[in-house]
């Protein structure tokens, strides 16, 4: 299964990016090779619209069937449900840590957006 993961830094150790659609980047986690490949995602950074669902499809390419980040709006969620993509959001913390936690069920996921568009 691959996990993409909201990230400020681009390895396990980076914080995780509060922000999907205007997130730096994603760390995309493969747990059956357990390994890691960081997809950058600053043409998203200022965008005027469109970041969420842009960076919605960016993760759907990679193969990920889960996204891990901090809050997601939403035309993003959409995106993502569309694209058959479990989304789990967690505050803070590092990337080794939300990965840690999808392993042990610790996160649940989301009904939908937790925050209004262009936030």
């Amino acid at each position: 299964m691959k996990i993409a993961i909201s990230c400020q830094g681009n390895d396990l150790n980076g914080d995780i990016d509060p922000r999907f659609g205007r997130a730096k980047g994603f760390l995309i986690c493969d747990t059956e090779t357990d390994t890691q490949e960081y997809v950058d995602n600053t043409q998203n950074l200022n965008a005027a619209q469109g970041a969420g669902i842009q960076s919605a499809q960016n993760v759907a390419a990679t193969g990920a069937t889960a996204v891990i980040t901090g809050h997601v709006g939403p035309k993003a969620y959409t995106a993502l449900e569309k694209g058959r993509i479990q989304v789990c959001l967690k505050e803070g913390g590092t990337v080794a840590q939300a990965l840690s936690d999808f392993k042990d069920g610790k996160l649940s996921s989301a009904s939908g957006a937790d925050k209004p568009g262009h936030w």
